[in-house]
């Protein structure tokens, strides 16, 4: 993941650079909300991370480059980096959806654990999106008579229930349900159950 900066002050995009890659960051700095806009164009698919945002600037402002972002639906996680008297462009920004915002001059540190606690937070989210993509996978290669069988044993049917509903022998019903726990990677009915929690309302 990347840290962007976008800041039409080069002294202070220099200073960000300097520390965010001294905490072991990659970063990427922008000095106007234009260039960054022009990149997102370019990368649109590999923009990952959180955005360090001025609110004001020459040119666009930050809540301006806010609002394009999520009108292009770039769903960056924005940190607000204001001036004593931008507090209330800050308190729109985050009405814009920006996750927090710092007023300058700010404490190192402080910075530095947000934008950690940030990270985290994508970085699970991301882990958690994988897992449920994964989940409709294995859910999507099951036949129909095994989505059949994986409801009811998720539903708490027994064998020989399942039999009787679906008219197909005790026999059959575990030849599906020993195909189901395989193909959805489920070690027992506990994990297949979270799995097909996992799911609700993508099936």
């Amino acid at each position: 993941m990347t840290i962007y900066i976008v800041d039409d002050d080069a002294a202070f995009r220099e200073s960000l650079v300097w520390l965010l890659e001294g905490a072991g960051h990659i970063v990427s700095a922008y000095e106007s909300g234009e260039a960054f806009l022009h990149a997102c164009t370019d990368n649109k698919d590999s923009i990952q991370g959180c955005l360090l945002l001025d609110v004001r600037m020459n040119g666009m402002s930050g809540l301006t480059l806010q609002q394009e972002l999520n009108q292009r639906a770039i769903t960056l996680p924005v940190i607000i980096v204001t001036g004593h008297a931008d507090v209330a462009m800050a308190v729109q920004a985050m009405k814009n959806k920006a996750v927090d915002f710092i007023e300058k001059p700010f404490d190192d540190d402080k910075l530095l654990r947000l934008i950690d606690r940030i990270l985290g937070d994508l970085s699970q989210q991301s882990t958690i999106e994988k897992q449920q993509t994964q989940h409709i996978e294995r859910w999507r290669s099951l036949t129909k008579r095994e989505e059949q069988v994986a409801q009811l044993v998720i539903a708490g049917r027994v064998n020989r229930e399942i039999a009787e509903q679906l008219g197909i022998s005790i026999k059959t019903v575990e030849i599906h349900r020993s195909r189901v726990m395989s193909k959805m990677q489920a070690r027992n009915i506990a994990e297949l159950i979270k799995q097909h929690v996992d799911l609700q309302p993508s099936i």
